[in-house]
């Protein structure tokens, strides 16, 4: 492991530590947006309508963002969004003044191209190292998550009563940290990546996915999300407001849970070498399980704290695998056609599973939301079995 303190891994690790800085804003969001916006909604129904927005922002800007990095290049890219983000700060602190839920939403909605672009940078990573250290650099990048895990929701009750509106000087705080991680960025140099010839750089979108790789690793993504969105986005409503655990419970539990996304990630590349991605895609389904019967079970605060950072785990072995597999299913210039079709769908499912949550979480409550899991999770079982068949079956037929 010592091979990550050499040279080779300095962008690796400047983009893992500007990441774990600016991303600090997502948790935040999490948290202080998720109880910003119940009292700010019209209906209950609405209260988790920023998340989900802010995630669909993310769907609708991967295209934005991956070809203003294309043409820009990966380090003017990502201070373009880096900007956005301090806009969007500041749009959230006026939306808190004046109490407009529709100007809190349109904060939200494009807090989502700025998160683009700080996944965008988990690819980055990637490319400053050689081949085989791709896991390595991807779990160094998902890593710094467990930083803005603790961050994030701390300056969120930090900043909560600075002024006298509630989490406006949260929103603050949250624009220092951006400023802090773009100074921070100065020390990137960006990597010059080969391109390989223009014999195929005009392939269809849609022959991507007639490579069932392709679709497992899309699948992966998408289905983590899903699960650990869909109960994410509902837990600080469902533990605070309907069960009435405190907020300091509250937010322990998801900063354990954030922390749990990224924590594993230390320990990746060792599980990828002896289970593979596919096998750690399957104790990810395994994590996802347990942590559904835990959240049917126990509506403890202890309960609470089990089922997230079982989520986190589960969340963590299949988004690296899916992120893992990724690059191995398409040529080099062709990557920021498959990296924004597989960031596109991952987070157009996951906005709409944030959406859903409170929809859920009004409608038939808690339990049976939690249930409603066992979905997707059969869904990602389905897809491992036909990649595995399709792909002997091609293997057979060359």
């Amino acid at each position: 492991m010592g091979i990550i303190f050499s040279k080779d891994y300095k962008n690796a690790w400047v983009l893992s530590l500007s990441n774990a800085v600016a991303g600090s804003i997502l948790p935040l969001m999490h948290l202080a947006g998720t109880l910003a916006g119940s009292t700010l909604a019209p209906s209950p129904s609405w209260a988790t309508a920023p998340i989900a927005l802010m995630i669909l922002g993310t769907a609708s800007s991967v295209v934005l963002v991956t070809r203003t990095m294309q043409n820009l290049g990966r380090k003017m890219g990502i201070y373009v969004f880096l900007g956005v983000g301090l806009l969007v700060c500041m749009l959230a602190m006026t939306a808190l003044e004046f109490g407009s839920f529709s100007l809190f939403c349109l904060a939200s909605f494009m807090l989502g191209s700025f998160n683009a672009t700080l996944l965008q940078g988990r690819f980055a990573a990637m490319e400053s190292v050689g081949i085989e250290h791709r896991t390595t650099a991807a779990s160094m990048f998902m890593g710094s998550g467990i930083i803005a895990a603790f961050i994030g929701p701390e300056i969120a009750l930090i900043g909560k009563d600075v002024f006298s509106t509630a989490y406006q000087g949260s929103f603050l705080l949250a624009a220092g940290c951006i400023l802090i991680s773009s100074l921070m960025l100065t020390a990137y140099t960006p990597k010059l990546v080969p391109q390989a010839p223009d014999i195929k750089s005009n392939l269809p979108k849609a022959q991507l996915f007639k490579n069932p790789t392709f679709c497992l690793a899309l699948a992966s993504g998408t289905i983590a999300y899903v699960v650990m969105s869909f109960i994410m986005t509902g837990t600080p409503i469902s533990m605070h407001e309907s069960y009435g655990h405190s907020l300091t419970d509250t937010k322990w539990v998801l900063q354990s849970h954030i922390a749990a996304m990224f924590l594993p990630s230390f320990i990746t590349p060792v599980l990828v070498r002896y289970m593979g991605l596919r096998g750690m895609m399957v104790a990810g389904l395994v994590c996802y399980c347990l942590a559904i019967a835990v959240g049917y079970s126990d509506n403890s605060p202890q309960g609470f704290w089990t089922q997230l950072v079982l989520l986190g785990i589960g969340w963590n072995f299949l988004f690296i695998g899916g992120t893992t597999l990724l690059p191995d299913t398409h040529h080099e210039n062709e990557r920021f056609k498959a990296q924004s079709i597989n960031d596109f769908t991952v987070f157009s499912f996951q906005a709409l599973a944030a959406l859903s949550a409170g929809w859920a979480l009004n409608l038939i409550g808690w339990q049976p939301m939690v249930l409603l899991c066992l979905i997707p999770v059969a869904i990602m079982l389905m897809a491992l079995l036909w990649e595995r068949i399709k792909t002997r079956k091609m293997k057979s037929i060359s």
